[in-house]
């Protein structure tokens, strides 16, 4: 199946995809947009271009594991892209994956301007590739 990530941050957003046989994820794109309306709008396009099947919100939930306003935020961006898609959607825990990609670009030895412009995209990655090893082991997920 392919599955289009998401990486939902206040100014950049990062979109990862994976293969139809979800062997393979990797960043596609960082989409630089404030406006929550215009951000799904290129969502959808992307969605489109790539033939998504699934779309994959990052949940950021607080370190302990409760829902705190960014979580919130998140939820209702996924509801809102389900809407406008007609795709199912689901929420993915995100918790460290920014400091994953970030442990992940200093030991590449990425410099730190690029760094700036590709964490969001490797973040989504993050997200995605845990979400098919989930998949993996698991048939059953939970679509809002």
């Amino acid at each position: 199946m392919k599955i289009l990530a998401i990486d939902l941050g206040e100014k950049r957003t990062g979109i990862a995809i994976c293969d139809k046989n979800e062997t393979i994820s990797y960043p596609l794109e960082i989409i630089v947009e404030i406006d929550r309306k215009k951000l799904i709008e290129k969502i959808f396009q992307i969605s489109n271009e790539n033939k998504a099947e699934l779309i994959l919100v990052g949940f950021a939930k607080n370190m302990d594991g409760s829902i705190g306003e960014k979580a919130k935020i998140c939820e209702k961006f996924a509801k809102d892209l389900k809407e406008k898609t007609k795709l199912p959607v689901a929420l993915w825990d995100e918790r460290q994956t920014t400091k994953l990609a970030s442990r992940f670009l200093i030991e590449s030895n990425t410099k730190k301007r690029k760094k700036k412009k590709v964490i969001d995209g490797v973040a989504a990655t993050i997200i995605l590739d845990s979400f098919i090893q989930f998949r993996k082991n698991n048939n059953k997920i939970n679509l809002i």
